[in-house]
């Protein structure tokens, strides 16, 4: 499992040198800057003063970078360019697949596989569950101890995350511990998935998914049977269900039942687009699949982000992916 903790493939190139700041958005270009000072501490030259090189006067040097931002402003892009300059081992995941990782092998060996690391990237840092939280704020805190450092993108900032959906006083604890790690930079920007694509996603029909090519790169489901799939599969699981594959087609799109499979087709979205997958569907349009009350909801920013993800993979183009 940690061997296949790396940047996606669309990111395998990803360097700060290649990515692109809007003009008219300064603190992407500002992003940059942070990233590469955050990535100056693997230099060479003598630290002082503990685990890391003495900050100059009045700058606090923390263990951990934090890119906030909305979805499209490139942090997945930074967030990889940080992990290539990074040197000796390191490790690239999102937060699902870090907690799977310590679900699959225990608390034990989990530190003690991914200690020593020069850096662990956290993609898609969003806490759902207090008792995840918690696992996590300790899990870091032993791997900074031993020198490792953290890079981790999201589209709340961290003493925000689980803001409306848990009041525990143990839950907030916890986030404030996972706060006080991170150097936060805020990113602006827009969508840049919408900037070359209308704003909805491409409905092709059912007769259109229906008459793609019979090969292993494609699949067609019906959108029912692959919602009620999901169910029975780890959202740790859904990268093997989209290893290789290159389009997918989903027939009778219909709104998602409730926030359970909604937040499933979530998980399954964000491998899709990691994995650069075209999707052609019929039925309704899959930036509509969720509900008012979702949009609404303490998950607003996660269906958002997939709701842009969808829309670029239905327009992308067969030889683009």
């Amino acid at each position: 499992m940690a061997a296949s903790l790396v940047p996606p493939r669309q990111f395998a190139d990803a360097r700060l040198e290649n990515y692109r700041p809007d003009p008219e958005h300064p603190s992407q270009a500002d992003a940059v800057e942070a990233v590469r000072a955050f990535a100056a501490s693997w230099s060479g030259r003598p630290r002082s003063g503990g685990l890391f090189r003495r900050a100059p006067k009045g700058q606090e040097q923390r263990p951990g970078l934090y890119l906030d931002g909305g979805f499209g402003v490139g942090k997945t892009h930074l967030l990889a360019a940080l992990w290539h300059l990074a040197p000796g081992r390191k490790y690239f995941g999102t937060f699902i697949e870090y907690t799977a990782l310590v679900g699959a092998l225990g608390y034990a060996e989990a530190v003690r596989l991914l200690s020593g690391a020069s850096l662990i990237a956290i993609d898609e840092f969003e806490l759902d569950d207090p008792g995840d939280t918690m696992l996590m704020s300790r899990f870091l805190g032993e791997l900074v101890a031993g020198g490792t450092r953290i890079g981790a993108t999201s589209n709340t900032p961290p003493n925000a995350l689980g803001e409306g959906r848990f009041a525990a006083a143990d839950f907030l604890r916890e986030i404030q511990g996972l706060a006080d790690r991170f150097t936060t930079v805020r990113i602006g920007g827009l969508d840049y998935r919408r900037r070359d694509a209308a704003e909805s996603a491409v409905v092709a029909g059912d007769a259109a998914v229906e008459a793609l090519p019979d090969d292993p790169g494609t699949t067609v489901d019906e959108f029912d049977a692959l919602i009620a799939h999901l169910a029975t599969v780890h959202p740790a699981r859904y990268v093997g269900l989209v290893d290789g594959l290159r389009t997918a087609g989903l027939l009778d799109v219909r709104a998602l039942p409730g926030q359970t499979e909604a937040l499933r087709f979530v998980a399954l979205v964000d491998r899709l687009y990691d994995a650069q997958v075209r999707i052609v569907a019929g039925g309704l349009p899959l930036d509509r699949v969720f509900g008012e009350d979702m949009l609404a909801g303490g998950y607003r920013k996660k269906y958002l982000r997939a709701i842009s993800r969808l829309v670029a993979m239905t327009h992308a183009a067969p030889e683009s992916i």
